[in-house]
């Protein structure tokens, strides 16, 4: 287990989503169903997860993180969490302190 990244660790007590994701981005790197075992998943839930279409908070999440971004570059990167909230709500994006953190 000494041959996985240090982040793997942690990430057993992240919600599957996050595992299946980090299994996702390493997938390449080791066999999938070493993964899944150490992830502590099945490989049926992955394969569940792969086919699974985004929730509507999941797409609301991409939106807001767009105009985050974009915001961001507008400023020069100034903004902290407090203005980019005020910033988004000004924009029609009811937001709040956490969710843009």
């Amino acid at each position: 287990m000494d041959q996985f990244p240090d982040e793997c660790h942690s990430l057993l007590r992240e919600p599957k989503a996050m595992r299946f994701r980090f299994i996702e981005e390493h997938c390449g790197e080791f066999p999938t169903a070493r993964l899944c075992h150490v992830m502590d998943v099945s490989s049926r839930g992955l394969r569940a997860f792969r086919s699974r279409p985004a929730s509507n908070r999941q797409r609301s999440d991409m939106v807001v993180l767009a105009h985050i971004k974009e915001q961001s570059r507008l400023s020069l990167g100034s903004y902290g969490r407090p203005r980019m909230t005020e910033e988004l709500k000004e924009l029609g994006l009811n937001v709040g302190h956490r969710r843009v953190a």
